[in-house]
């Protein structure tokens, strides 16, 4: 199946415009790359793991010479010539988490989770005539719609390749406060669908710390994950005595993230997940160029030199981590 069968509602965090967006061309006039060309190959890890959050329906389509050359096969291949074997295919609203399960049903090396990104459940509840999101403008639907869309959730989520809920959680980046209340109310249901089914709970954070923590300490699932960790290191430490699992993204590896190193430093070994989160979060030195799941090497080699330890002792743990969390 394609990989280029975008969701209607764009991506999770820049609004739905993805900045990769585009065709491959040749280098510029300055003769620096071309930002719409994919970084080159890494070298190859020892040890096998998984990018823990992927978005392959959201990878840009690029075209040389009129011919489609992205497909998820592609992508699959490509991730395992350097070593990362399994992806975890993220949904993010209805059409998504069904993509993602129909993908991993199809494809041995992609397991999925499924959920409403949090900026989707206040757009099904109130709308979005004036395009705030930059996703397209929707009419209201009310409550009755959000719960429409969680029962289908729910149903999605009963799949035996469907190994989380989420991404859900609480962002307070792009939503306003008009938006709060369903954004907590669809928060608390995916925790439900999550707890019901066993499956792993995906947080999205983003400008919402104390929220999510706090409704996570009314009950959370047993293995939970913070997608593309946000916190400081004082959170980390929160999350660490709490059993919560960090994943790291490109992120880490950009110059204003220091933060994020300090968290990664006093995160438990065996609370240490990587991801891609493509086609958003590049890593260094390739930010702003496509981001795919073959370029986790890099990340996990960054995070490697933070962490001050081997290569392949960081990924034996991200691998058995994995495992544990989506049981694959």
């Amino acid at each position: 199946m394609a990989a280029t069968a975008a969701v209607p509602n764009g991506g999770p965090e820049d609004g739905g415009r993805n900045e990769n967006d585009g065709k491959a061309g040749k280098a510029n006039q300055a003769g620096k790359p071309d930002k719409q060309v994919p970084p080159p190959l890494p070298e190859p890890l020892n040890v096998p793991v998984a990018d823990s959050h992927t978005h392959l329906d959201m990878l840009p389509q690029l075209t040389l010479g009129g011919a489609p050359t992205s497909t998820v096969e592609e992508a699959l291949a490509k991730a395992a010539s350097v070593g990362v074997t399994t992806v975890i295919q993220v949904g993010c609203d209805l059409a998504g988490s069904r993509w993602a399960a129909e993908t991993a049903a199809a494809h041995d090396a992609v397991w999925a989770t499924v959920a409403l990104h949090p900026n989707e459940a206040p757009r099904i509840v109130l709308g979005d005539p004036d395009g705030w999101s930059r996703q397209g403008a929707r009419t209201p639907g009310g409550d009755a719609a959000l719960d429409a869309a969680l029962e289908e959730i729910d149903r999605l989520a009963a799949l035996p390749q469907v190994r989380g809920v989420g991404e859900t959680g609480l962002d307070y980046f792009r939503t306003g406060p008009e938006g709060k209340a369903a954004q907590e109310y669809s928060f608390r249901r995916h925790i439900d669908i999550a707890k019901r089914h066993g499956k792993a709970l995906v947080i999205h954070d983003r400008d919402a710390h104390e929220d999510v923590l706090r409704v996570l300490e009314e009950g959370a699932p047993e293995r939970v994950v913070f997608h593309c960790y946000s916190g400081d290191a004082a959170m980390a430490k929160v999350c660490a005595d709490a059993g919560y699992y960090m994943s790291f993204a490109g992120n880490v590896t950009f110059k204003n993230a220091q933060h994020l190193r300090d968290a990664l430093v006093v995160a438990p070994l065996d609370l240490i997940l990587v991801e891609t989160d493509a086609p958003f979060l590049t890593p260094a030195p390739y930010r702003g160029r496509p981001n795919a799941p073959y370029l986790i090497p890099v990340t996990l080699r960054a995070m490697a030199g933070v962490k001050d330890i081997g290569e392949d002792a960081l990924a034996t743990a991200v691998a058995a981590n994995t495992a544990r969390v989506f049981g694959y």
